[in-house]
């Protein structure tokens, strides 16, 4: 894998010998993105050439999802930007935490499950709008997260944990007499997914899985809280895949780092025990996707670097056997 320090110059200087289609999708995305210095964030990261594996077949779309990465193309559909209304962002910004919330609600809209009296199990939910809006469409929510630990005070401090219910519905999606009735939370360590927690039509996390101290155990989160689902229900979970290594990551410590393989061997898993799940590790092809972010981090941040591995953010969706 090689990486380019991006100088500090004029983004029609850096993109310089990249396809036609490539510059359009610069202009593209300077028009599409109001409020978002797409030149400020990319001249302080790095340059990703290419991702360690081919870029087989068409781009992951937005709608019609699959487990697929986050991608500028998606972040350009009419139908992606409705969300940040819908979900109450007073601003879109080619970022991968906000496509992360995008693309649960979308899955689960597409997945036909958000109606009235669907039940919704979050994980890990921190602060984010996802419960408020699934309770504002009828459906009884179970918010949970993580009851402490090493690193809570820091996740706490950033927006990323969650201790009460009343954090949960801040940006007022949901009326608040309705949302008192439908979502309960409850403090829940991932790794150890309660028994009592079952007959759910759906759940989800959003950049979660990734913080449970191994690549193993966050793989085996998923195959466990398959268990919560009623049969044909749908789980969206969003997390980190190392876009610079096919072999080497981060595979223990607070933030790991899945690599093509272990999500490709936990599909294999998920389909040998009855459940639908369908992959594209195609990781986009315009400007904005090669672009990695360093701290501070900018609103241009579809990808961001990681010890000494570039990450960017990747949703597993699996429906149910039965």
């Amino acid at each position: 894998m090689t990486w380019k320090t991006a100088p500090v110059a004029t983004t029609v200087t850096r993109v310089r010998g990249l396809t036609r289609r490539a510059e359009r999708s610069l202009r593209a995305a300077r028009s599409a993105w109001s409020g978002t210095d797409v030149e400020a964030g990319a001249a302080h990261g790095f340059e990703l050439e290419m991702p360690p594996w081919p870029q087989e077949g068409p781009g992951p779309t937005f709608p019609g999802l699959i487990s697929q990465a986050c991608t500028d193309a998606q972040l350009r559909t009419a139908a992606y930007r409705a969300w940040g209304d819908r979900l109450r962002v007073p601003q879109i910004y080619v970022h991968r935490k906000q496509w992360e919330w995008f693309f649960i609600a979308q899955a689960m809209e597409e997945a036909g499950v958000v109606r009235p009296g669907a039940r919704g199990l979050g994980f890990g939910v921190g602060e984010e709008p996802l419960a408020s809006w699934f309770a504002s469409q009828g459906c009884p929510v179970t918010a949970t997260d993580y009851p402490g630990g090493e690193h809570a005070d820091a996740w706490a401090g950033s927006g990323e944990l969650a201790s009460s219910l009343a954090q949960l519905n801040n940006a007022g999606i949901c009326d608040a007499d309705e949302f008192a009735e439908l979502v309960s939370f409850r403090r829940v360590d991932m790794r150890e997914v309660p028994d009592d927690l079952v007959d759910f039509d759906f759940t989800w996390s959003s950049c979660a899985f990734e913080h449970l101290g191994s690549i193993e155990e966050g793989l085996r989160f998923i195959e466990r809280q398959m268990d919560a689902l009623r049969p044909g229900g749908v789980a969206a979970h969003t997390t980190e895949l190392n876009v610079s290594s096919a072999t080497e990551t981060l595979e223990t410590g607070p933030t790991v780092l899945f690599r093509r393989l272990d999500l490709e061997r936990l599909a294999a898993r998920l389909r040998a025990a009855g459940h639908e799940i369908q992959c594209t590790f195609h990781t986009g092809d315009y400007p904005n996707d090669r672009w990695v972010d360093t701290p501070p981090f900018t609103n241009t941040h579809l990808k961001c670097r990681m010890g000494e591995h570039a990450t960017t953010s990747f949703g597993v969706l699996v429906r149910k056997a039965g």
